[in-house]
């Protein structure tokens, strides 16, 4: 019989491990402690939705609906979608169960997310992310708490450095609404020098144009009108109760005038943290205030403002770490010390101590195994020791050893590890 060939990884799918996968615990771990302080709640999503979930929400006419969605009939001709993002799911969810009773509701939550795009730098087809949402409060102080939070967890991760927030209104609907009409009488004189893509836009999607990197638009985005000629005094009052909120929770930020969402449940503010040091895929957060969502569901008008960011993209710039530290390695000599030294590994981890022992090896073996993983003690069992009830703790960094009660092993490790710095 022939030995059948090994399946391939699914192209733009990762198998995360190693450094790359405590970089990635490392982000969640420390967005489940900061979304804690800030007091959200976690959320589990379905990892699949109803089609039309995300076609309504994020528009028939985007990239995301009408060339990247994981869309599929379920046997019972349903169509279903693998969520490409997770804002239009929670707002579903808001609606159908009874989630309103909580508002003004601050959630969570992190998973996979599905979009079949080009793969690139920090981006797969199957990808992961960090999502945080405020739902039902229509007050700026929302949107400040949400930025005051993501910048604490840049700040907690350590890749806050060479990150700067960017920060637009995008008006009232009524701001809008005028600021559109300009842009499409502004950019309908030049239609034909634009690009194609931008020509499509026009038609569709006019705010979309002012985020063109295509070179034949940009002299035409340079001098575009700006939505600041169009703010009613309302937008201006929350864009500014907004920044001057920042300001007084010392959250730096810039403002980039240039910064649009096409879609046209989109109010007021939008943000995104971005940076240099990922090349051209500068955004690691990114989000704003989302006011009319829930009605394109079929709810009633809901005030709802929200962020998300790729772990991936955030684990690459935490970079490596390291497994957690062993401190203590278990070196037993003899089948019996073995079974003993099972025993000592679980009462050690008990008490909070990183304790491991090889399954084979001779004493040589595993004496050099727990100084490559960096261990700071060994508790050496041999048939001797076990008829004396004793232990042998040897200090892996100065080299003394010292026999110890088995009943006080715990006592005595604790002990060396805090001499040791360990503790």
């Amino acid at each position: 019989m022939s030995k059948q060939e090994t399946p391939r990884p699914v192209r733009g799918t990762q198998d995360i491990f190693g450094a790359d996968a405590e970089a990635f615990a490392f982000v969640v771990e420390t967005f489940e402690r900061v979304r804690k302080l800030y007091r959200f709640r976690r959320v589990e999503m379905p990892v699949f939705e109803r089609t039309e979930v995300f076609a309504r929400s994020l528009g028939e006419t985007t990239d995301v609906v009408s060339k990247e969605m994981y869309s599929f009939d379920d046997r019972g001709g349903e169509s279903l979608t693998l969520r490409p993002e997770f804002t239009a799911g929670i707002a579903r969810a808001y609606l159908t169960e009874g989630w309103q009773q909580y508002a003004p509701l601050k959630v969570a939550t992190h998973g996979p997310l599905f979009r079949y795009e080009r793969p690139q730098k920090g981006r797969y087809r199957q990808f992961h992310q960090i999502d945080a949402e405020v739902i039902g409060a229509a007050e700026p102080q929302a949107d400040v708490e949400l930025l005051a939070m993501a910048d604490q967890l840049l700040k907690e991760l350590g890749v806050a450095d060479g990150v700067t927030l960017t920060l637009n209104t995008l008006g009232d609907g009524m701001s809008r609404e005028a600021w559109r009409a300009a842009l499409i009488e502004h950019f309908a004189g030049v239609r034909g020098e634009l690009s194609e893509d931008s020509q499509e836009r026009l038609d569709k999607n006019p705010l979309r144009i002012l985020d063109s990197k295509d070179p034949r638009d940009k002299a035409f985005v340079a001098d575009a009108p700006m939505i600041d000629q169009f703010l009613s005094a309302q937008a201006q009052d929350f864009f500014g109760a907004v920044t001057s909120g920042l300001d007084a929770a010392g959250v730096a930020w810039t403002r980039n005038p240039a910064l649009v969402r096409g879609l046209d449940y989109y109010r007021h503010t939008a943000f995104e943290f971005v940076t240099d040091r990922l090349g051209a895929q500068g955004t690691v957060l990114g989000g704003g205030r989302y006011d009319g969502l829930m009605e394109s569901l079929g709810g009633a008008p809901t005030p709802a403002v929200g962020w998300a960011a790729g772990i991936e993209r955030l684990a690459m710039l935490v970079g490596e770490r390291g497994e957690a530290k062993l401190d203590v390695a278990v070196v037993p000599l003899g089948d019996a010390a073995a079974a003993r030294g099972e025993g000592v590994l679980a009462e050690l981890r008990r008490h909070g101590i990183v304790a491991d022992m090889d399954y084979r090896g001779n004493m040589k073996k595993r004496m050099t195994r727990a100084n490559n993983a960096g261990a700071a003690v060994a508790v050496i069992l041999g048939e001797d020791e076990l008829i004396k009830g004793v232990a042998n703790l040897k200090d892996l960094v100065g080299g003394q050893q010292h026999e110890v009660p088995l009943g006080d092993l715990v006592d005595h490790a604790y002990g060396l590890l805090a001499k040791l710095g360990r503790r």
